[in-house]
């Protein structure tokens, strides 16, 4: 029905317009770039360099600006098959190297060389070729971290015109020919069992050292407990002594206050000579009148018991 209440004309215009609006919505939607965080774009002007888009959104001039290539800002890994190189003494072993690196300027990684990870792979071998034929195999083998620093020197100078930072260099494997690991492997058992010979000497050193300072401690403490049980010994001796001593002491001031008469002090004699006489070494004569031991016992008690005599004044 619509067909009748149009002309020809008027639905002709209906579709161009329609058309029409469809190809601008689609340079218009074309004319949109959005950039990713850590990405940059780069813009052309009718084939030669326009601009530089960072993250966010954009608009392009449609039929005069073109987008050409998006450029990772991000840190990127660069891991390149081992290369032969030979070293000093005329010895070929495989080196795998390992780039790490940075876009630092977008347009020059862009227009500075035609193929940026292409030419820092050839760059980088060349580079470790001219390093190792320098060195001698076991410098290569002990000097990987000057190696490392030296080739990321030089990458980064020669990579710069290109845009690029190289941040890090690294050697993963060094493979050295057949017979040299065989002869670096029997020399490495012959260090581990050097170490380990070591380790035993040093082992059995100490422990000899640890007895012996254990047989010096504990001759030392035997040696004070001897002395203190001596010195305890002879405290309770002299002690024993002193005692005896004072006892005897006591029983004589005893003996001197009660004044004892001439038969106690026979009967003292007699147990002297009793005690004396269970002696199987003494020789005791006894004498043939026993009132002379009482007389000679009595003298003895006139001698201990009987204080000196009080000197006279002399006379004027």
């Amino acid at each position: 029905m619509l067909n009748f209440l149009l002309t020809d004309g008027q639905i002709a215009g209906i579709v161009i317009g329609s058309v029409v609006f469809l190809v601008l919505l689609i340079i218009v939607i074309r004319s949109i770039v959005v950039v990713d965080q850590a990405s940059n774009v780069i813009v052309q002007w009718l084939g030669q360099y326009r601009r530089t888009l960072h993250a966010g959104i954009h608009f392009l001039i449609p039929f005069f600006e073109r987008r050409i290539k998006t450029v990772s800002l991000k840190e990127q890994v660069a891991d390149y098959k081992p290369q032969a190189v030979i070293t000093k003494d005329n010895v070929t072993m495989q080196i795998d190297t390992v780039v790490y690196f940075v876009v630092s300027d977008p347009k020059l990684y862009t227009y500075g060389v035609e193929n940026p990870l292409s030419a820092m792979e050839n760059l980088t071998a060349t580079t470790l070729r001219n390093i190792i034929g320098d060195l001698e195999l076991d410098q290569t083998l002990t000097s990987r971290d000057k190696i490392n620093r030296e080739m990321r020197q030089i990458l980064d100078e020669a990579t710069d015109p290109w845009g690029i930072k190289v941040t890090r260099v690294e050697l993963k494997n060094i493979i050295p020919p057949r017979d040299i690991q065989e002869a670096m492997e029997k020399q490495m058992r012959a260090e581990r069992e050097k170490r380990e010979s070591i380790l035993i000497a040093e082992g059995r050193k100490q422990s000899a050292i640890l007895i012996a300072e254990g047989e010096k401690q504990s001759a030392v403490l035997r040696a004070e407990a001897e002395k203190i049980k001596k010195i305890t010994v002879a405290q309770g001796e002299a002690e024993s002594i002193m005692t005896v001593t004072k006892a005897r002491a006591a029983g004589i001031v005893m003996i001197n206050e009660a004044n004892p008469n001439p038969a106690y002090l026979t009967l003292q004699g007699f147990e002297a000579l009793k005690e004396i006489g269970n002696d199987p070494s003494t020789k005791i004569i006894i004498p043939s009148e026993i009132q002379n031991v009482a007389g000679l016992l009595t003298a003895m008690k006139e001698v201990v018991v009987t204080p000196p005599p009080a000197a006279k004044p002399e006379k004027k």
